[in-house]
């Protein structure tokens, strides 16, 4: 049995990222495809390595093309896909760089950085019309047949065990429940949570604001994630966290699929 390693990461900064090490890292753990969000950088402001880092055959960027230095997504891969789009066709959206769609043949990867939503806050309506934007587009992939791998960062904790202070946080963006319901409308629309397929517990996070030490208290939100169309789930093999790998207010988040 052949098995696929994809890892999602919010890098917060590629370039940062990359002075932190992490291209070492990237090495080492070796997926076969890596997705990165917030890169916060176009490709004319970074080196060859990080274009196209040793080992891998195609890369590409999205990146916010009315704002340097803010959201992006970046994708490479060890093999070469079919095809791959970098819009689903809303101009506000398409603008601030958060999509990637990545033609493998037998399902396309999305790669999303998903809208921070401010309480009381037009990015929070923002957000919301983002989302009903990428499910419409992602419903037509599907009516054509496709099977879909949505990963990214979310920008939203799912359910209480999601995060470490649910009940402190039912008035914060990234917890509201018109949030939460997206979620649920994500998993209605039969999209499963691989984390999930393998950890019903909590106390998982992917997610640690950089103040009051929280990362190491572990008090977290889990953020990013790996979904799947239904049909896919016979050949997902693996999902984790990689809590323990730094860098980034965020860590990286896997898949591993049967090929």
């Amino acid at each position: 049995m052949a098995v696929m390693k994809l890892i999602s990461w919010n890098v917060n900064g590629i370039r940062a990222w990359k002075k932190k090490g992490k291209l070492d890292w990237l090495a080492q753990e070796a997926p076969d495809v890596f997705c990165v969000q917030e890169t916060k950088a176009h490709p004319d402001q970074l080196d060859d390595d990080l274009l196209m880092p040793p080992g891998y055959v195609y890369g590409e960027f999205h990146s916010c093309s009315i704002k340097r230095g803010y959201s992006g997504v970046a994708t490479w891969s060890k093999s070469m896909p079919q095809a791959t789009v970098r819009e689903f066709g809303v101009q506000k959206f398409d603008q601030e760089g958060r999509v990637l769609c990545t033609d493998f043949g037998d399902f396309i990867l999305v790669n999303v950085y998903f809208p921070k939503g401010e309480t009381d806050s037009p990015r929070l309506q923002y957000k919301y019309e983002f989302y009903d934007a990428l499910f419409e587009y992602l419903d037509e992939l599907r009516a054509d047949g496709r099977s879909l791998i949505i990963c990214g960062d979310y920008n939203i904790a799912h359910k209480e065990i999601d995060l470490a202070r649910p009940k402190q946080n039912v008035n914060t963006s990234g917890f509201l429940p018109e949030e939460r319901a997206i979620m649920d409308k994500l998993v209605e629309k039969g999209y499963l949570d691989t984390f999930r397929l393998f950890e019903p517990e909590g106390g998982h996070y992917s997610w640690w604001s950089f103040r009051s030490g929280a990362r190491g208290r572990n008090v977290g939100w889990r953020l990013d994630y790996f979904f799947v169309t239904e049909e896919l789930r016979p050949r997902v093999v693996g999902a984790g966290i990689l809590r323990e790998v730094e860098g980034s207010d965020h860590c990286p988040v896997t898949l591993e699929l049967e090929v």
